[in-house]
């Protein structure tokens, strides 16, 4: 079984090495299919299209900015010394490639379940502390190892569709009124797929390991490293006024100090982790641990460098979603897949249709707020619980996540790989969670 999934994950690497475009260049390819098939499929003229576009581009850009922020936080709270030291402190006791690949899916998947933000920065920073580490790891298996913990998101605590539905005053409260997270996120199918997905994945990610003669290693990043120890800086007694208060840790005391209070008092009286909240905590913490204002500059400029992919790409998927919103695209594909069913087969369905809207519509709220109107019917009709076509929107979501690189972007920034140093390993575990999700919702 070893070689066999090692010989797919080598098999499906090399396709994808071979055929896969960049991201920003399948971004670009993403763009002109979907403007042909709103043209060809749902009689869209294409000046209207070209609308919907322009209309869209920039729909996202406080999202985008979130995530600049998670990427510029994330970063340099991890290069705070206590960061590190925890995570040595996690890597240490692992010394085996194959113990290491097994945790990073772990660690991804738990992450990921209590928030999927949470989940993609704290897999990218245990894969580069594992690598570091661990001699002999396979470093592209690793990060995909810890991506692929990522397929479970939707599943757990931040799941869009879910929290939507049990939220009063939703789009669909008239229909279908409020569904408690004890019938989606606590239902037993869901917590069947997270059971069996959280205990396999490791082990697949595992059994895909190449020979050692085809094993890339982590490569430190000379700048990078340099940022993990005290920061150069003049002796005292040649420095102004000016460069002594730049210089020391009085100032981050100061502002970290206050953000981090702030911070502790607003998950005490009730605030929720979500993207914003995250990045307080990365901001405050990061400020707090570094050792001077200067130093944390210092860090966030090479942070930046990490940024670039997310400021340009998010941009053009926020036109593509708002051609496949606005155009009826969206829905005509969900339409064709979920209207011919049965009620045994109708979860299947929507599954598949939500993981082949996400291609291009890489938003797990976004894509019910298109895919519900149209399932809820549907599932009323025949009789199916409204609950198994939410988790099926939300699994299918998150399934294609696995081909789809808008996600990989801030985990691969930190990373330091591209989309196809992973994707091929990820592929198998696509393949995998089609098997689970077919098999859990027909048994149960």
């Amino acid at each position: 079984m070893n070689r066999l999934l090692a010989s797919v994950g080598e098999y499906f690497s090399r396709v994808i090495q071979r055929f896969l475009p960049d991201a920003f260049v399948l971004v670009i390819f993403i763009t002109a299919i979907t403007f042909i098939m709103g043209v060809a499929f749902v009689g869209q003229t294409p000046m209207q299209m070209l609308t919907y576009w322009g209309d869209g581009i920039w729909s996202l850009l406080a999202y985008t900015m979130q995530i600049a922020l998670v990427l510029l936080t994330g970063f340099i709270f991890a290069h705070t010394r206590p960061v590190q030291k925890v995570l040595k402190a996690i890597a240490a006791p692992i010394k085996k490639p194959s113990t290491a690949i097994m945790m990073a899916a772990f660690i991804g998947a738990i992450g990921s379940l209590i928030s999927w933000a949470f989940g993609l920065i704290v897999g990218a920073l245990i894969a580069r502390e594992l690598a570091r580490n661990v001699k002999g790891v396979h470093y592209p298996l690793l990060v995909a190892a810890a991506y692929a913990g990522f397929v479970v998101w939707h599943g757990g605590l931040s799941g869009s569709a879910l929290l939507t539905v049990a939220t009063p005053g939703h789009f669909l409260e008239d229909t279908i009124g409020v569904i408690p997270i004890a019938n989606t996120i606590y239902s037993t199918p869901n917590l069947i797929l997270i059971l069996i997905l959280v205990i396999t994945i490791p082990i697949i990610m595992k059994l895909m390991m190449p020979s050692k003669d085809k094993v890339i290693e982590y490569q430190e990043d000379e700048k990078s490293a340099s940022l993990l120890v005290e920061p150069r800086k003049e002796p005292q007694h040649t420095m102004g006024f000016a460069q002594k208060l730049e210089n020391h840790r009085f100032g981050s005391l100061l502002l970290g100090g206050g953000l981090t209070i702030y911070t502790i008092y607003y998950f005490a009286t009730g605030g929720g982790l979500d993207l914003d909240s995250l990045n307080l905590t990365f901001f405050s913490l990061g400020i707090l641990f570094s050792n001077s204002p200067m130093h944390y500059i210092q860090m966030a400029k090479e942070a930046g460098k990490n940024i670039a992919n997310v400021v340009v790409q998010y941009p053009l998927y926020a036109a593509i979603m708002g051609m496949m919103t606005a155009s009826g695209l969206a829905a005509a594909m969900t339409d064709l897949m979920v209207s011919s069913t049965n009620a045994n087969m109708l979860p299947i369905f929507t599954f598949i249709s939500a993981g082949l809207v996400n291609m291009f519509v890489p938003s797990g709220g976004g894509q019910w707020i298109i895919q519900g109107p149209i399932v809820v019917p549907v599932a009323q009709q025949l009789g199916v619980e409204v609950e198994r076509v939410v988790l099926a929107v939300a699994w299918g979501d998150a399934w294609t996540n696995m081909l789809q690189p808008f996600w990989a972007l801030p985990l691969l920034a930190i990373a330091g790989l591209g989309i196809r140093d992973i994707m091929g390993y990820c592929a198998v575990i696509l393949i995998w969670v089609l098997f689970v999700f077919t098999g859990v919702f027909l048994l149960f």
